[in-house]
């Protein structure tokens, strides 16, 4: 995969507490930041596919089992 570098403006108190999440976790900050990245991307993806599958779903419409033909009135689902 061919990798670029990129600059970024963190706040200074961000960035500090980041450097010690990534000594924590045993890796670099370029390593954490390009990991958090990569989530990102993969979750965005991952919503953008349900919502397509979702979309297609609902153009469709599902099968209720009537054929398109109401046999019943509002009175008749209220009779009790």
């Amino acid at each position: 995969m061919e990798k670029q570098n990129v600059t970024i403006s963190v706040p200074k108190n961000i960035l500090i507490k980041a450097r010690h999440i990534a000594v924590n976790r045993q890796t670099s900050l370029s390593r954490l930041l390009a990991e958090t990245l990569e989530d990102i991307v993969e979750k965005d993806e991952t919503y953008n596919k349900a919502k397509g599958r979702q979309l297609a779903a609902m153009k469709n419409g599902f099968n209720l089992g009537v054929e398109g033909k109401i046999t019943w009135t509002r009175e008749d689902l209220h009779a009790g």
